[in-house]
């Protein structure tokens, strides 16, 4: 029997290769999106300066699409890594990217660049706070900003959604949260472990059965 080889055109150097190579491996191409010291410091503090109220959007937009260090569905692992450990999401991601890319010294450039910008603003914002925060126009601009940050999550939420797989399984966990703590108010800390110990016996049963 002849061994056929079809080959395809690359649109990078006009040149013809075989099915094989034409695309790179998942691996490779990581590799060779794979982030220094330098841009992941410039890649963070570029979220930090970008979010008022919240900068969780800015930095899936940055991690997922822009520079495409994290697929969707890692960055929602990681980020609900990070909802269980103290203190900020943001934070907690920006020092598991830097560890992953970076090693130690990655963990503290991320969260570097992403703190160092909005520290300094902060400082500078609450003079002007001081002076003139009592004034009906600054209290409605926050009010507006406020509105912004809220629907900015919303907007993060729904596209970490569009990113899970079996999505009739697993995103009525979604609704059993806000419930929980919208509108019954159980503490968060007993509705995370209730939530993670349901979602990880369906997942463990869900693998069993395959």
């Amino acid at each position: 029997m002849a061994k056929v080889c079809r080959h395809t055109r690359n649109p990078l150097n006009s040149g013809w290769q075989t099915e094989a190579t034409a695309t790179l491996p998942a691996a490779e191409h990581q590799a060779q999106s794979r982030p220094d010291l330098r841009a992941l410091f410039l890649g963070f503090s570029s979220v930090g300066l970008s979010g008022f109220g919240g900068v969780l959007p800015f930095a899936r937009r940055m991690l997922v699409e822009q520079r495409q260090w994290l697929t969707a569905e890692e960055f929602n692992a990681q980020l609900g890594l990070c909802q269980f450990l103290p203190g900020p999401n943001v934070v907690n991601l920006a020092v598991l990217v830097g560890k992953r890319y970076g090693g130690l010294a990655g963990a503290v450039v991320a969260p570097l660049g992403l703190l160092a910008g909005p520290i300094a603003i902060v400082l500078l914002l609450a003079l002007l706070y001081d002076a003139y925060g009592s004034l009906p126009v600054a209290q409605s601009m926050l009010r507006g900003v406020a509105a912004v940050g809220a629907g900015l999550l919303f907007a993060m939420a729904w596209r970490m959604g569009q990113a899970i797989r079996d999505k009739a399984t697993f995103l009525p966990f979604s609704a059993l949260v806000v419930t929980a703590i919208a509108l019954l108010r159980w503490p968060m800390l007993w509705v995370m472990l209730a939530g993670l110990a349901l979602s990880g016996g369906l997942a463990y049963w869900r693998l069993g059965r395959k």
